[in-house]
């Protein structure tokens, strides 16, 4: 049984429906309501159970056992008669890919496909990507003016993703039609009608494949990863097949490039849309690894993936049947605040954006993410160097329905030409900044504050207050939460923050039997300084559901605990606090 017998979900979960335009516009904003009051629902508009907590989202990933993936690439919409039989024309055949399929097929399929994916392999695409990249500002750089999407965000990762996978780089418009009605198809809502034109589309897909692969196979020297697999193809038959090589590379040229290029325009619409973050990126390069993995966690091209349970199980303490099916919103999770302090904001030294599940999570986790990441990565730092005074037109963003991937089809921009550093320094163009491959580093990740006021209050115990040295506010923070301080002497410091919401405020107490540390603080810092910090972080956090609050203190651990009791004012709670 795969239905909803027992459990009471509320109206507007049984009436959620991800079609409708409120999740259409804005994935883990529409779900909000469901983070917080009902983080695991039924919806009888969809017929699935929908997961939108982070750590329930990051559960079902990890046991890929009882959460099996194999509906993952199922058409949200059955298909109709005419469609099948416009398929069967095409001998369209589609079945496994590592998408989805169980185990223990996929790990061993997974396992011997891994070598393209090293951080040594990986770097060996990088020079063909800076040129590209710089080929494609290039022709853009004096027009002062530009779809972003049109002229770098969609055409780059589809050449990286051919040149990576060794297929030829020809029909690149052809292969944009072709991801649309595969994505349409699988994961849209299309219209009797409109099914049979995407059938065709995709038909006309699956038989494109099947030259490009006969192609390929007449060359067995060739080099990438499609001719990798065909190689594995002929030395382990029984496991990479005939028909897993066809499948994939369907699969392969959609995932390969789609995501990037979506992820790609959701980041320039970011980015240029927050102009601190932009400014701040233009200014400080060191940024640009965790800019984009913020980007990828508050506005990533994954939103959902789906899932079938394989037994009766429960998540997030709601019982699943065996064969009920689950909408993993992953976006949704990317916005909790319990795991991502201040979730709806972007941070850009937001010290565990890496922590995102746009790549997914366990078995099933994307193979190219650091592919992608080492892509948006040099767009965005050809971009920031070369056009730093580059702004948003006004315009309104589309996007393509589905429930699975997010991305706005065009990035209107302008600039004034005149202003390009390079008109001035032409050596500018030709610079660049390298990145480690993988996940950013995020011992860089540090945040220049003003100490803005210093003062006593109490005995052994100074106030901070810190601030921005330009003027932009500081992230909000959670009652409970906390930043490190960095000091001298490498030692680092974590103080919870107080006070009103908005400012940062901290009370150090000196110990002169520390590190010295608070020595430091209490001796030497002087208003106007300037010193680093990581976060808000929040461990501590209040639970705001409850009907009232008891809270003790002893201490300087009142400290945290003056921002909860701040917090709850208008509500029923009482203090207890044991201090000299």
């Amino acid at each position: 049984m795969s239905g909803c017998p027992i459990h009471q979900s509320s109206d507007r979960a049984r009436a959620f429906d991800p079609f409708g335009p409120e999740f259409q516009a804005d994935p883990p904003g529409s779900l909000a309501w469901a983070r917080e009051g009902e983080p695991v629902f039924y919806s009888d508009v969809l017929n699935y159970w929908v997961v939108t907590r982070y750590e329930d989202v990051k559960a079902v990933f990890r046991d890929n056992i009882t959460f099996s993936a194999s509906v993952a690439l199922e058409k949200m919409v059955p298909p109709t008669p005419e469609a099948i039989e416009i398929l069967k024309t095409y001998a369209f055949d589609l079945r496994k890919t590592l998408v989805n399929e169980d185990e223990p097929v996929h790990m061993e399929r997974r396992r011997a496909l891994l070598d393209a994916f090293s951080p040594a392999a990986l770097q060996g695409h990088e020079a063909m990507l800076r040129q590209l990249v710089r080929a494609r500002v290039d022709a853009i750089v004096d027009q002062g003016e530009a779809d972003l999407v049109k002229a770098l965000l969609w055409e780059v990762p589809l050449t990286v993703a051919l040149h990576f996978l060794g297929v030829p780089e020809s029909d690149m418009e052809k292969l944009r039609e072709f991801s649309v009605a595969h994505t349409l198809n699988v994961w849209g809502k299309p219209s009797d009608d409109q099914q049979e034109a995407l059938a065709h589309g995709v038909g006309r897909f699956w038989a494109y494949c099947g030259v490009v692969l006969d192609r390929m196979k007449a060359n067995p020297d060739g080099h990438g990863w499609m001719h990798d697999m065909i190689r594995a193809n002929r030395e382990i038959p029984e496991i990479v097949t005939d028909n897993y090589l066809h499948s994939m590379l369907m699969a392969i040229i959609v995932a390969a490039h789609e995501t990037t290029a979506l992820a790609g325009a959701n980041m320039m619409r970011r980015m240029l849309g927050d102009r601190a973050a932009w400014t701040a990126v233009c200014r400080n390069p060191d940024l640009i690894p965790n800019a984009v993995e913020e980007c990828l966690r508050h506005s990533g091209s994954q939103v959902a993936w789906r899932r079938m349970a394989t037994r009766d199980t429960t998540v997030g303490g709601v019982p699943i049947p065996k064969g009920a099916r689950l909408l993993i919103v992953s976006a949704s999770g990317n916005h909790d605040p319990r795991q991502f302090e201040n979730p709806d904001a972007l941070d850009l030294w937001r010290d565990n954006a890496a922590a995102h599940l746009t790549f997914g999570y366990g078995a099933h986790q994307c193979m190219g993410k650091n592919l992608g990441r080492m892509e948006l990565r040099v767009m965005l730092e050809e971009l920031t160097r070369r056009l730093p005074h580059l702004e948003l037109q006004d315009q309104n963003f589309h996007a393509l329905p589905n429930v699975s991937f997010y991305g706005v089809d065009r990035v209107l921009v302008r600039w004034d030409p005149a202003r390009n550093p390079e008109r001035r320094n032409p050596a500018l163009r030709d610079r660049n900044r390298r990145f480690p491959i993988g996940a950013p580093d995020v011992r860089v990740l540090t945040r220049a504050l003003r100490v803005a006021r210093l003062d006593p209050l109490a005995q052994g115990v100074l106030g901070l207050t810190l601030e921005d040295p330009e003027g932009a506010p500081l992230p909000a923070w959670s009652p409970g939460a906390h930043i490190d301080l960095h000091l001298p002497g490498d030692l680092t410091r974590k103080y919870s923050l107080c006070g009103e919401n908005g400012a940062w405020s901290l009370a150090v107490l000196r110990e002169d039997g520390g590190r010295g540390g608070s020595r430091w603080i209490h001796d030497t810092l002087r208003e106007g300084d300037i010193v680093h910090t990581r976060g808000p972080r929040n461990h501590f956090r209040l639970d705001d559901s409850a009907p009232a609050h008891l809270l003790i203190a002893g201490g300087i651990g009142i400290t945290p605990i003056l921002a909860m009791a701040d917090h709850l004012r208008a509500r029923p709670h009482a203090l207890h606090y044991a201090g000299r």
